[in-house]
């Protein structure tokens, strides 16, 4: 079965929404490691908000000029991936290559997709978010692992804990710090 990996920038104190306020760059060895963890990836999932940005981002990326390979080729995953964004709009409509928009009406069609896509054969799936979709695929008892690199900063916006119902306990499985002063946290849910 295909795990389901959260994998998120974030704040020291959870910040996740709009990271070019709280994010001062990301050095190259940490951009080669975020790189060599898409590699395990061949889906996204991402919510309404967190797909426009994208989509705002990544398509024009592909031949930027000037950009380094690690740029260049998370630009060509991002375009290869299968997208799909979650919303509570039936009539969306997205332009960007390879990407269904999923409609859903509550939490139980949300999980009965998810439970779905995981079953079907291929590489791990990305949980890019937001925080809203996040919150809900971790309540729901989805997300197999969370990858998280923590910017040192504290920032007032949106984040994910508030919306957490009940304690996880998590087992660390990786920790590994970067020239910027980011350091990359992997954890797995400890099965209770």
């Amino acid at each position: 079965m295909r795990k389901l990996v959260l994998a998120m920038m974030t704040a020291v104190n959870g910040r996740l929404d709009d990271p070019d306020a709280w994010t001062s760059g990301i050095s190259d060895d940490h951009y080669r490691e975020i790189d060599r963890g898409y590699a395990t990836f061949d889906t996204i999932l991402v919510g309404r908000v967190t797909a426009a940005e994208m989509i705002d981002f990544w398509p024009g990326q592909r031949n930027q000029e000037g950009a380094g390979e690690t740029h260049l080729a998370m630009a060509e995953k991002m375009h290869a991936y299968r997208k799909y964004v979650f919303t509570s709009d039936p009539d969306l409509a997205l332009d960007w290559h390879n990407t269904e928009v999923v409609p859903v009406r509550d939490d139980d069609e949300l999980g009965a997709f998810v439970r779905e896509l995981k079953s079907r054969p291929g590489a791990d799936i990305h949980l890019s978010g937001g925080a809203r979709l996040a919150a809900t695929l971790v309540r729901l008892g989805l997300v197999d692992e969370y990858r998280f690199f923590v910017h040192p900063v504290q920032s007032p916006g949106a984040t994910w804990y508030g919306r957490l119902d009940d304690q996880l306990r998590l087992e660390l499985i990786k920790a590994q710090t970067f020239e910027n002063g980011v350091v990359a946290l992997t954890y797995r849910p400890v099965s209770e």
